[in-house]
């Protein structure tokens, strides 16, 4: 898996855009900054508009890369994050610590997935917001990106039980156009989760 994503971002290009996603420049624009946690970041887009906004960013991702990339677009926008290379389940990172928990298009094995997705619940702080936008399973019809195994798509229902612990503001399938650099483009089929830890 990390020598996949490090082949993908070894480019000059930005290959997901510089920009955030519609929904998280919402969110962090009117939210209070605090602290977030952006795992699976990949090239920095959602981590440095974060610190732009004030806010203490943490993220990671499998690749070496990637960081690069993102430290280089930080640099580019004049401001400081923390990005680190591995896996959650390697990182000594606080529990009951982040205000904000976002992950784009971060997709696993259904029972990598399960187990991920309660661990990142013990790291948000009471009163903390997890926003997830990922494809849902109608995308395996598509081209405009994501995986092709069906297990490495998302359902409603499996994300409202992975995510039990919280309070689910909004949980929605949706029809978007993608254009997000050359692996995201066109029709998509996606689901939005946001939650509240009680």
């Amino acid at each position: 898996m990390k020598e996949f994503w490090d082949q993908r971002y070894n480019t000059n290009e930005y290959v997901y855009g510089k920009e955030p996603d519609a929904y998280f420049e919402k969110l962090i624009t009117e939210m209070k900054p605090g602290k977030v946690l952006l795992p699976g970041e990949g090239e920095g887009r959602h981590a440095v508009f974060a610190a732009k906004h004030g806010w203490d960013v943490t993220a990671f991702d499998y690749s070496d890369q990637a960081r690069e990339k993102a430290l280089k677009l930080a640099v580019e926008k004049g401001v400081s994050i923390n990005y680190y290379v591995g896996e959650l389940e390697h990182m000594a990172l606080p529990h009951d610590h982040f205000d904000l928990i976002a992950l784009f298009y971060l997709h696993l094995p259904s029972d990598n997935r399960r187990v991920f997705h309660g661990k990142l619940q013990q790291h948000m702080a009471p009163g903390g917001m997890l926003l997830l936008k990922a494809f849902s399973k109608a995308q395996i019809k598509n081209a405009s990106g994501g995986p092709k195994n069906p297990d490495m798509l998302y359902d409603p229902r499996d994300l409202q039980n992975d995510f039990d612990e919280l309070m689910i503001h909004e949980l929605s399938e949706q029809t978007i156009n993608l254009q997000e650099g050359p692996y995201h483009q066109g029709k998509a089929e996606v689901i939005y989760l946001l939650g509240e830890k009680k």
